[in-house]
């Protein structure tokens, strides 16, 4: 049985331990679906990602991206986390900052900045597009399980996985919401449901998130860059992105024990990118 390179990250981690933990794969090769698919649901994290040779030269390294239960074709913490991870390990080298990552969404530039010794990579998200999807008569209330609703009409949208996103008037409604977790397991389309709102003042942070998909057997999810970016652009084709230059930072994951720091950039073109910082925890073999 072949011994593989692992690791377990921490990823939009202010320090170990806030983020979103990451199963990191290294030299996948000879691993078919099954194998991959069987390993992530051993792991039992959000998401394990494995590392194999780029199919195109435009790719500096490609992976494949499996939750316990599927494959998914873009996500954001495992796009982070792996950027970084093939700096880390060696898989690859950045050209002034610059990286493209190989998907099943295809190629997503990849932005690496460097700041104290650390590394922060930021990736280009899948455009996010609305689906043509009716909300349910009870994400159209004043008021969701107690907490008064936002401006914004709900909506499905996608930019590799499906999220309906709601807007909440304030943090204190985001913080202390008690979601139905069968409600929104039944919600058309996804299962998955991410509610924000601005920021108070003091915090650091200029949104707050949090996201409930208990559709593919995650309660809440501690810190999802995929649904940030989506929100991202949902908000900048608003007119309403918070921060500085199309900038600003997200927090989520505090209800559940976290306190994730996700930095989101909307930029001249509409993109919306997504990034933080990245810790180690585990680093060591696999026999799979």
């Amino acid at each position: 049985m072949p011994v593989r390179r692992y690791a377990q990250l921490d990823v939009f981690s202010p320090r170990p331990g806030a983020g979103n933990p990451l199963a990191v794969v290294h030299d996948a090769a000879g691993m078919d679906e099954a194998a991959m698919q069987a390993f992530a649901t051993w792991t039992n994290l959000s998401e394990t990602i494995f590392f194999l040779p780029p199919t195109t030269a435009e790719a500096d390294y490609r992976i494949r991206i499996f939750t316990p239960k599927m494959e998914l074709p873009f996500a954001g913490h495992p796009s982070v986390g792996a950027a970084w991870a093939a700096l880390d390990a060696g898989v690859a080298r950045d050209r002034d900052g610059r990286l493209v990552q190989e998907c099943a969404a295809g190629l997503l530039p990849v932005r690496i900045g460097r700041s104290g010794g650390q590394v922060r990579p930021s990736v280009r998200s899948p455009r996010a597009q609305p689906r043509t999807v009716e909300a349910p008569a009870w994400l159209h209330g004043e008021r969701i399980w107690g907490a008064a609703r936002g401006a914004l009409a709900p909506a499905l949208w996608n930019n590799g996985p499906d999220w309906w996103l709601l807007e909440l008037a304030d943090e204190a409604a985001v913080r202390g919401l008690v979601p139905d977790q069968a409600a929104i397991a039944a919600l058309p389309g996804s299962g998955k449901l991410a509610v924000f709102a601005a920021a108070g003042p003091t915090g650091g942070a200029q949104l707050v998130v949090r996201a409930f998909a208990p559709g593919v057997g995650i309660a809440e999810d501690p810190a999802t860059g995929s649904v940030n970016a989506s929100i991202a652009t949902l908000l900048h084709r608003h007119g309403r992105l918070p921060g500085v230059d199309g900038r600003y930072v997200a927090s989520q994951g505090r209800e559940i024990g976290r306190d994730a720091r996700l930095e989101l950039e909307v930029d001249a073109d509409g993109e919306a990118w997504v990034g933080g910082q990245v810790h180690a925890v585990i680093r060591g073999t696999v026999d799979w």
